[in-house]
């Protein structure tokens, strides 16, 4: 019997029989821990372990993310603790000024493809998108990891989905991931791998799969993977990470739990509603809905390429008096690039509040939170009561909530 996508990058890591729903040990490429999460690593590990090296300092690594700078003194202090162990170990650290964890994982070359990463980040799982099994787990399995370089893992059952037809703009891949969210929901991909072809997915670019394998998450999804790509997307990956990507295919003998079909042809942007990611609906069907703020950013779209498609709606054009729109590049690397290329000067001329890198808006306990009876328009992955604040929360592409924050109401990147 053959093997699945994430059955072959497990027993590259195993010395034991891997299938699907067998308990393993496997080795780990990398280990890490953010800013949210990492100090209880740290006292974890100093409880149980005291002064005792970790297993390989060069794949131990602490990433600062969620409050960056810190905006309050618990968070200061967090960091600091992570900061101080990391030099008593001699782990480097990628620190407040870098941006998103997962994505400076890939950018440095590090998640790269078959490769195992952990880390204290829910969404970790992003790292499908250059064909890396990367998984968040808690506090104390991580430490573990730092400690051994090890975990055990129950190995998943794997879904293979086949989007049919395809779209054209100004629906993005922000919409496709939507759409295939809302047929999904958070139970036929449940604790499983799902790998997704077709068309409408084998022709996205990088940034593209890192929106839909960052919403594996909201599938209720252990990790996704896009198999199929060109010669442009294996050049993409090459120059971005400074690896060699060449990721594991699944065996046309494997078995899979389950094969569905999702027909995506001629599809318009989607639009989640307010509490649940898979509460979606046509943007059409949301046309008046007022809104107050904007956010475009988060792991989910917060690339180069996704600050660049705002702008080219936004240029020349001015925010809606009484709207506020707030976009937070992902990394350090993407703010340079924004700002050699003149996105950041056209974002700024149009209204829009920009802030450093780092995952802010996303959650509550960052800057740009939603106070109660306010109405936001978000790139982000979650709009669960209570996640950016008091306010409601919709769920869109960095297009649609461009075009939102002229209007002041939901809109349809094609009407403006």
């Amino acid at each position: 019997m053959g093997k699945t996508i994430i059955e072959k990058i497990i027993q590259d890591h195993t010395k034991e029989e891997v299938k699907a729903e067998k308990i393993v040990w496997m080795d780990l490429d990398i280990r890490s821990a953010r800013d949210f999460g990492g100090p209880n690593v740290v006292k974890n590990y100093e409880e149980e372990y005291g002064d005792a090296p970790v297993a390989d300092r060069k794949k131990t690594f602490f990433t600062f993310d969620l409050c960056v700078p810190p905006s309050s003194l618990r968070y200061a202090d967090n960091q600091q603790i992570c900061r101080e162990f990391a030099r008593g170990q001699r782990i480097e650290v990628f620190d407040v000024d870098r941006g998103i964890g997962s994505h400076v994982l890939m950018e440095e070359g590090l998640a790269r493809a078959a490769s195992t990463v952990v880390g204290t980040d829910s969404h970790l799982n992003i790292l499908g998108a250059v064909g890396s099994f990367g998984q968040g787990m808690g506090d104390v399995d991580i430490t573990f990891a730092f400690k051994t370089g090890k975990t055990w893992f129950e190995v998943p059952q794997t879904v293979k989905v086949l989007i049919k037809g395809s779209f054209s703009s100004p629906t993005t891949a922000k919409d496709l991931t939507l759409y295939i969210l809302k047929k999904l929901g958070t139970k036929k991909a449940a604790l499983k791998a799902v790998e997704l072809y077709g068309e409408a997915v084998r022709g996205l670019d990088l940034p593209g799969r890192i929106t839909l394998c960052s919403m594996v998450t909201e599938m209720a999804g252990i990790i996704g993977f896009v198999p199929e790509f060109g010669d442009s997307l294996k050049a993409e990956i090459e120059n971005f990470s400074g690896t060699i990507f060449s990721p594991h295919k699944a065996d046309e003998d494997c078995s899979y739990s389950d094969t569905l079909e999702i027909d995506v042809s001629g599809l318009s942007p989607q639009v989640a509603v307010p509490f649940a990611p898979d509460n979606v609906q046509d943007v059409s069907e949301l046309k008046g809905v007022k809104i107050d703020s904007g956010f475009i950013g988060s792991c989910t779209n917060g690339r180069t390429e996704d600050l660049a498609l705002a702008s080219q709606i936004l240029k020349g054009k001015k925010i809606k008096e009484g709207v506020t729109l707030k976009v937070v590049p992902a990394t350090k690397r993407v703010y340079k690039e924004i700002l050699e290329r003149g996105i950041l000067e056209d974002l700024f001329r149009s209204g829009a509040i920009i802030s450093n890198p780092g995952c802010s808006g996303c959650a509550e306990g960052h800057i740009g939170l939603t106070g109660k009876g306010e109405v936001q328009v978000s790139t982000g992955n979650r709009n669960f009561a209570g996640k950016q604040g008091k306010g409601k929360t919709y769920l869109a592409s960095p297009a649609v909530v461009a075009a939102s924050c002229l209007t002041g109401h939901i809109t349809n990147p094609k009407d403006v």
